[in-house]
């Protein structure tokens, strides 16, 4: 694939950031493309290594060393085809999928991976400004209805495949717009929301409807779906945040991270904010506690709220930053990461756990740690005190919510609290209902949903009509 001897004549090359004294002043991407010359070279170097581990690194099972062929040799609407065929949303990977592909491919032995994410991106992009990504619609309707409930990217992939298939499918979202935490959770710097839109109005094309306000379980019962739908499909996430059981956890300023993320979000989308408490990191000293992806999003969108410092504890290890290679690759190692937030200027700390947290006129503004070794027990005599005037748990998610929905189908929940279904039929403990996503199997990534929603639509497909032919 690419130029046969391309990964021995070629550098790696990577989008660049815009300065970080720069981008913190606004809320809008700042990720440099590479000129299409660049991105050629960089499919060029993706070599002819007999097995493409890169296929077993992705989630949607993506056709790597197809379309990074096909940059080289300037064919871009094929990619784009190569592309679309195993991920519905590629502009959305393209830009906050952590790239397990990268990791897994050859050239990552001696730390030199092709650049597939940024080539990823780059086709996608390239596919809308030339006009040519638009609506698939089905030439023959099967007359069968579904419901999916929740409209993140797990259901948006399933929806969008389902209605390929020619049944009517209409989405059911509690929030004002689709996305779910695309648009509610990953700020606007990692990904501009307009690029939610237009995938939108591509599945509405398709004759995909969206009841937006609906919460299903509060607002409309959850078996009248039953009733009027063939199939119904869960696919509204893992939003159960985990909690910080230490005293001083009620004081004001203490939140979790996707109150306060959410809110922002709002704000730049020009969407009002309801009746909720305004959570802002203007003028505070912020602490995050909790290391991986929305930490890091808690910490990007305080330095641009105008926040004075910014401080992240995880409570586990400080990753090696070179992992032994022959121990992990291609798999999807725990090394020292840097994000782009992260190196906006926030400190950084592991091994920390919160002991307690203290205020006055019941405000935070003082955080009581203990370091831990590196089995997580307390070293003695090693507390300390950070100042804090705003606190943002950010430790991940337990499980979706139970009360309403679920409570209300009674769905059988695994050990983790989960929906209970397996990945080949995806059908929850109630014949005519499925779960998808992080519903089904817990907090995962963006490529995860896509990949779960694609699978669940062929089930449910061959549930309904005996036979599919979507792709897995």
């Amino acid at each position: 694939m690419g130029k046969i001897t391309g990964f021995l004549e070629i550098d790696r090359q990577d989008r660049k950031y815009a300065p970080a004294s720069d981008r913190i002043r606004h809320f809008h991407e700042f990720v440099i493309p590479l000129a299409p010359a660049q991105l050629a070279q960089q499919g060029a170097r993706c070599m002819d290594c007999g097995i493409p581990f890169c296929h077993q690194g992705c989630p949607v099972n993506n056709i790597i060393p197809d379309w990074n062929d096909l940059v080289y040799k300037g064919e871009w609407s094929e990619a784009l085809d190569v592309l679309h065929s195993t991920n519905n949303f590629p502009e959305f990977t393209g830009r906050i999928c952590p790239a397990p592909c990268e990791e897994s491919c050859t050239l990552n032995i001696d730390d030199n991976p092709v650049t597939i994410k940024t080539i990823e991106c780059a086709i996608a992009d390239r596919g809308w400004e030339d006009g040519i990504i638009t609506p698939v619609i089905a030439e023959i309707k099967t007359g069968k209805r579904i419901a999916v409930i929740g409209s993140g990217p797990a259901g948006m992939a399933c929806a969008q495949q389902l209605a390929r298939a020619g049944h009517d499918v209409v989405v059911h979202e509690k929030h004002a717009k689709a996305g779910g935490l695309l648009r509610y959770g990953i700020p606007d710097f990692k990904m501009e929301k307009h690029l939610i839109d237009r995938r939108i109005t591509q599945m509405e094309s398709e004759g995909i409807e969206f009841r937006y306000n609906c919460n299903v379980g509060v607002d409309v019962k959850a078996n009248d779906l039953l009733s009027e739908f063939d199939a119904v499909i869960l696919a509204g996430g893992s939003e159960t945040p985990r909690d910080l059981p230490v005293p001083g956890r009620d004081l004001d300023g203490v939140e979790f991270a996707m109150d306060f993320l959410p809110q922002q979000n709002r704000r730049v989308g020009g969407e009002p904010q309801g009746d909720v408490k305004e959570i802002s990191a203007k003028g505070k000293n912020v602490v995050v506690i909790g290391g991986g992806d929305t930490g890091s999003d808690c910490i990007g969108t305080s330095f641009r709220q105008g926040a004075i410092s910014v401080t992240q504890y995880e409570i586990m290890p400080m990753p090696p930053e070179h992992p032994e290679k022959g121990t992990v690759w291609p798999l999807w190692p725990r090394k020292m990461r840097t994000s782009s937030s992260q190196a906006e200027g926030a400190i950084r700390d592991w091994c920390v756990s919160t002991a307690k947290l203290t205020g006055k006129d019941g405000a935070v503004d003082t955080l009581h740690a203990i370091r831990l070794d590196e089995k997580l027990k307390e070293i003695p005599g090693t507390g300390f005190t950070v100042k804090a005037d705003l606190v943002l748990l950010a430790m991940g998610f337990v499980h979706p919510i139970h009360e309403g929905l679920l409570t209300e189908l009674g769905v059988e929940l695994n050990q983790f609290g989960n929906v209970q279904a397996d990945t080949d039929q995806y059908q929850t403990s109630q014949p005519k209902v499925f779960a998808t996503g992080d519903m089904r199997r817990g907090q995962s990534l963006v490529v995860w949903a896509i990949r779960e929603g694609r699978q669940c639509a062929r089930a449910v497909d061959e549930f309904l009509m005996g036979t599919t032919t979507l792709p897995r």
